[in-house]
């Protein structure tokens, strides 16, 4: 007596399209991709081909550290402002953070102080105003729009008040100074100190409970705190990264001028919202992305930077600026009906 073995199941193209096979896999990557910040990657590497093809010396290596240079204060305040949008929140004093960062450490220098503590006080000094923002906003329940319009006033007011509107030259032999100088394979340090700060946000935003705990209050805060979370503490150290980023990027701008001002950083948080916005991040919460706010960065800086190669007047780049923050906040509210219209024409190609 003999029995018969069922044969086994072919294995193949069935199970390939299966949740577990590449097909599976590759559906739940592009629902899980950032579809705005693929578009902007997009969009980058376009602007630098026409740029390149209109004026030869902007793929140059020296143009392009010069470009890294322009845009390391942006990315470092971009960093920390995708977590502050992603929140739900926005800063809108950074541009003056930077300002009054710039002047007082310029000033303490100047009396003598030593370059590295200079740089701490600085630094601290950022995050202190970042404090101060999220307190009247996460502990008072003021809006922080309200607030940081407010403390925008406010902070350059005082700077202003203190220098009376002079520029106060640094020493080129101080420590602080020489950082605006020194460079690395062709790249300053500014360059460096923002590289390193973006890949530190992304390792805060993706990898640690902070960065889930920042994308669950910016989409549903109520769920978040009921699960035990101190929303309104995350929320104001949101805003304290962005002031203890502002910091820095005011220290950065004030040695590579060779002086600090209340008049510097004029319109600065435009730029950073727009670099942020453009790179995917969702204006009102729940959805962030650091890589995106990088390439939200270059593409500012390379058309600021690529008018100025072209000759054309100063004076376009806030308009252009402006423009641009009105194209992303359009691409980033229809975000999703852009995505869904890239997976049908990806399904008619296959």
């Amino acid at each position: 007596m003999t029995t018969e073995t069922a044969p086994a199941p072919a294995a193949g193209p069935a199970r390939e399209d299966g949740p577990g096979g590449p097909a599976g896999r590759a559906a739940a990557l592009w629902r899980g991709t950032n579809k705005a910040t693929l578009i902007m990657l997009g969009v980058t590497a376009a602007l630098f081909a026409l740029f390149g093809m209109v004026e030869p010396t902007f793929l140059t290596f020296g143009n392009l550290s010069n470009l890294a240079t322009q845009i390391a204060p942006v990315v470092i305040v971009g960093v920390a402002m995708t977590f502050v949008i992603t929140s739900g929140q926005i800063d809108l004093s950074v541009g003056s953070t930077i300002a009054f960062v710039a002047a007082v450490s310029a000033e303490l220098l100047v009396s003598g102080l030593d370059s590295s503590l200079v740089i701490v006080i600085g630094i601290a000094a950022g995050a202190f105003w970042g404090v101060v923002n999220g307190w009247l906003s996460a502990y008072n329940r003021i809006p922080p729009f309200v607030v940081t319009l407010a403390t925008m006033s406010v902070i350059r007011g005082i700077a202003l008040l203190r220098t009376e509107g002079f520029s106060v030259p640094i020493d080129s032999r101080l420590f602080l100074a020489r950082i605006g100088d020194a460079g690395f394979l062709g790249f300053s340090a500014s360059a460096w100190i923002a590289l390193v700060v973006a890949v530190l946000g992304a390792v805060l935003m993706h990898r640690t409970r902070f960065g889930q705990y920042v994308t669950g209050i910016g989409s549903q805060e109520e769920s978040v705190r009921r699960a035990g979370v101190d929303t309104r503490r995350i929320k104001m150290l949101a805003l304290m990264l962005t002031g203890a980023a502002a910091g820095v990027a005011g220290l950065l701008i004030a040695a590579r001028l060779g002086s600090g001002s209340a008049n510097s950083a004029q319109a600065f948080e435009l730029t950073v919202i727009a670099a942020v916005v453009l790179g995917g991040t969702d204006l009102f919460g729940g959805r962030g992305s650091i890589a995106g706010t990088v390439i939200g960065a270059v593409i500012t800086g390379a058309i600021a930077n690529g008018l100025t190669l072209l000759g054309m007047s100063p004076f376009l780049t806030p308009i252009i600026t402006g423009c641009v923050l009105i194209l992303a906040i359009w691409i980033n509210l229809r975000g999703r009906d852009i995505g869904r219209l890239a997976a049908t024409l990806l399904g008619r190609g296959t």
